[in-house]
């Protein structure tokens, strides 16, 4: 079966070669994806923010150095995840500069306001959504690294199981576990919720 040729490993090859206006199309099609990530890993906007122009950094100067072995979305996500433990690592090493982000109630939107911008004027049902948003959040930051990385990429960024376990380096069966486990412990954790069908965490191939 021949291999579906990827466009986006195609525009990373010009890029490559030093043209820019390749390297503009993967931001404009990349940069909201890219910020979602690092902000579901690191839930504070001005450091996701930053973090996520880091990554489209680190892919021009590695540019030299790619080669299409996987998927560009594959290789993207990896540099991503990358930064995002080096900068969890320096703040492990260094915790006084950076006390713990407060769970974003908004989590869609890096840029938007968080719910207490709102508390005054908003709906009861608005203010209950938003509640729920930032439970949910919290419970994923939670979460262990690896999984919160698999659950994040199978859910949101809608990555494959092969595609899951070339980022973290693992295997097909290990992403499907670390899948599975993060959904239970967020099913535990939200339970009042789910009983309310307020807040679904999605099918796998495990329940199947």
């Amino acid at each position: 079966m021949p291999v579906t040729p990827d466009p986006d490993a195609a525009l990373m090859l010009r890029v490559k070669r030093g043209d820019r206006v390749a390297f503009e199309e993967l931001i404009a099609k990349y940069q909201q994806p890219v910020l979602n990530f690092v902000y579901r890993l690191l839930p504070d906007a001005s450091e996701a923010e930053d973090l996520a122009q880091g990554v489209f950094v680190q892919v021009w100067k590695s540019a030299a150095r790619y080669q299409p072995s996987a998927k560009f979305s594959t290789w993207l996500f990896t540099i991503a995840r990358n930064l995002c433990l080096n900068e969890f690592r320096r703040r492990s090493r260094h915790p006084a500069e950076s006390l713990d982000a407060p769970a974003h109630a908004n989590t869609d939107e890096p840029r938007g306001h968080g719910l207490e911008d709102g508390r005054a004027t908003a709906a009861p049902d608005k203010l209950l959504r938003g509640e729920l948003e930032a439970k949910v959040a919290e419970a994923v930051a939670a979460l262990p690294e690896n999984q919160r990385t698999a659950l994040v990429l199978w859910q949101r960024d809608e990555l494959a199981y092969e595609d899951i376990a070339e980022v973290l380096d693992c295997s097909l069966s290990a992403v499907k576990s670390l899948i599975h486990r993060a959904r239970e412990t967020l099913r535990a954790r939200l339970k009042p919720y789910l009983l309310t069908g307020e807040w679904q965490v999605g099918e796998t191939e495990e329940d199947r």
